[in-house]
């Protein structure tokens, strides 16, 4: 087994448990997490715009215009693109609603009602998903800013925490699913700027 595959089977594991143990405490975060108020202050809409695509062109468009050669705002853009499809294409699958605090019970909806539409799912959390898909791009070029960019994800997810509107199993799917898309597409756009 190389150095490379014996490095993707831990990280595997560790990814496995983390989402096993968030489905174990989903039914218990819920209330301990909820703060609605958080959407209300400058800080909550600071982090969980950071899940917003659109937030992300303008992050691309300022690097864009420092240097035009340099492929990082492409590699943002596509990170950003492919972990927000990705999402809304697990969550097409999945089918699993968003927390209901009256009942805590996991919700999931037919493939025959409305198969196509993604509205009210939250497995994975797509604002997750994308805040951590353009820091692991950006984390790609500025390693030693990684963890501002990954701790501004993290504020994101718990901003979706906050609000009700995600189990903590979305938001660790889509930490996840964003940190294996984003690093994924940035190494193949930049491969010079990735580590091997």
């Amino acid at each position: 087994m190389t150095r490379t595959s014996r490095r993707t089977a831990l990280l595997a594991a560790v990814a496995t448990v983390a989402l096993l143990a968030a489905h174990a405490l989903d039914f218990r975060a819920v209330p301990a997490f909820t703060y609605p108020a958080a959407n209300d202050r400058d800080w909550g809409r600071m982090l969980r715009i950071v899940g917003f695509a659109p937030t992300w062109l303008v992050i691309a468009a300022a690097l864009w215009l420092e240097d035009r050669r340099s492929p990082t705002a492409i590699a943002i853009l596509a990170a950003v693109a492919a972990a927000g499809l990705a999402a809304e294409i697990i969550k097409l699958i999945v089918r699993r609603g968003r927390p209901d605090p009256a009942t805590l019970t996991y919700v999931f909806r037919r493939l025959a009602d409305h198969p196509f539409n993604s509205r009210d799912f939250g497995f994975p959390s797509s604002h997750v998903m994308v805040a951590f898909g353009g820091a692991a791009a950006l984390a790609n070029r500025f390693r030693r800013a990684a963890p501002v960019f990954f701790g501004i994800a993290v504020g994101c997810g718990l901003t979706r925490l906050f609000a009700g509107a995600h189990f903590l199993s979305d938001v660790v799917a889509g930490m996840i699913g964003g940190l294996v898309v984003g690093s994924a597409v940035a190494r193949a756009i930049d491969p010079a700027r990735s580590r091997t």
